[in-house]
């Protein structure tokens, strides 16, 4: 009661326009001290469900297609198994047998006469593969863009290779983007030695059109036209169904979508980072970050390992549970990834880019393989055809069983002769075992 009559106070005198300006002002220099509930969104954990697995499988075939025969050995893709972001205890190959519809399982003698699997893909896989590189060749100039804005958005337009490699999944770059992507765009893009020894990426080639973020470029059609002139930029807010918020939280978000904006793309340094208008920066930065990405999210510790480059204060990630109406942090498959809210309708993309399509498609083959494989449908083969020499595999047939994981094999010729009894024969599993 004391509240409203205060504020029916103010507002009898003309004060609460008086006072709305010092919170505004307040807010300015002040981070106000607001948490906002985590709510689990079931919608939003669908969409992040499965995206591991799908990267992994679409790394590797990736790696496979590369290669000249199309056909590699275990220990050969295993070299490649820390940026397929599997967990740690899982064995490769186990992954890869779950899968029989898009890796084929053939075997090959080293010179030691030792048995060695060996992989490479189905039809169906490669039609895929092929349809994939049509889209990075017709699309290779969107693409460019998408790193150099990545690369704009960092104070000193470099970046460590390791930090690109957690990205090019989510930017859509291609596995071996340092050789068959970075090389053709000589003219935006070099590769430099970093003072800690590392190779970095760095932008040649600063473009004043790309350097307008996304609520920039739809400001004529989000936002109002005082916000415009004004350069107070609001973000387009959703929150999860039942989510409730706070009368308090409510002023406060409305408070502080009036804020300026900072757009990502200009030097911040003058702004105080304990302050709500820095963090609407530190927001409007992770906005367009996250926007860079075909499926408009990404893991959180891809986030983390940007602090430095992109020039943010400590414990900047806390912007992400400040703002769930923005930001909607998934924790399926035991990690956090960060989705953009505004960016679906439902589990749907509003924007769907061609290449997310053709993912969908290897998504789905993933699922019918795993599901046939469930049922039988790929039966065990008792005899095991084997060539000598590395590097020539033999496919044993379409529908090979799996080996068991007690048996099986990652990466060392020392373990192969596990994959076979005292007698020389291939262990075998029952269609639906566990692998």
């Amino acid at each position: 009661m004391m509240f409203r009559s205060l504020f029916g106070s103010l507002r009898d005198y003309g004060l609460l326009h008086v006072y709305q300006q010092g919170y505004i002002y307040q807010q300015s220099f002040t981070l106000v001290n607001i948490k906002l509930k985590w709510v689990k969104d079931r919608t939003l954990d669908a969409v992040v469900a499965g995206q591991r697995d799908l990267k992994a499988a679409g790394f590797l075939v990736q790696i496979i297609s590369s290669d000249d025969d199309r056909c590699l050995p275990i220990y050969h893709l295993s070299r490649h198994r820390g940026q397929l972001g599997l967990p740690h205890d899982l064995k490769l190959s186990t992954f890869i047998r779950r899968y029989p519809n898009v890796f084929i399982e053939s075997y090959i003698t080293d010179s030691g006469g030792t048995p060695v699997p060996c992989f490479s893909l189905s039809r169906e896989a490669l039609k895929l593969r092929d349809e994939e590189l049509d889209i990075l060749k017709q699309n290779q100039f969107e693409f460019r863009d998408r790193l150099c804005k990545l690369l704009m958005l960092t104070r000193d337009r470099i970046l460590p290779l390791q930090t690109v490699d957690q990205l090019k999944w989510d930017l859509g770059l291609p596995y071996d983007y340092q050789h068959s992507f970075v090389p053709n765009h000589p003219e935006r893009f070099s590769f430099v030695h970093l003072p800690d020894d590392r190779v970095g990426l760095k932008l040649l080639f600063w473009d004043d059109e790309l350097a307008v973020s996304v609520l920039q470029k739809n400001a004529s059609l989000q936002q109002k036209e005082e916000d415009i002139k004004n350069g107070s930029l609001a973000f387009p807010i959703r929150f999860t169904r039942g989510f409730g918020l706070k009368r308090k939280c409510m002023e406060w978000l409305k408070e502080w979508q009036k804020l300026p904006y900072t757009s990502p793309y200009t030097n911040a340094s003058h702004l105080d980072p304990c302050t709500d208008v820095s963090e609407k920066r530190i927001v409007g930065v992770f906005h367009e970050l996250i926007h860079l990405t075909l499926h408009k999210q990404t893991e959180r510790k891809n986030v983390s390992n940007l602090r430095k480059p992109l020039a943010l204060p400590q414990k900047f990630t806390k912007a992400f549970e400040r703002h769930p109406g923005i930001f909607y942090i998934s924790k399926k498959s035991d990690t956090q990834t960060v989705v953009l809210r505004e960016a679906y309708n439902g589990r749907e993309l509003v924007q769907n880019h061609p290449l997310v399509k053709i993912r969908e498609e290897l998504a789905s083959l993933l699922n019918k393989g795993l599901l046939d494989r469930s049922k039988g449908v790929y039966k065990k083969s008792k005899d095991v055809n084997m060539v000598d020499g590395v590097g020539k595999g033999v496919s044993i047939t379409h529908k090979t069983d799996q080996l068991s994981s007690e048996h099986e094999l990652d990466s060392t010729f020392s373990d192969y002769s596990s994959d076979y009894d005292s007698d020389g024969r291939l262990y075998t599993t029952h269609a639906g075992d566990e692998c």
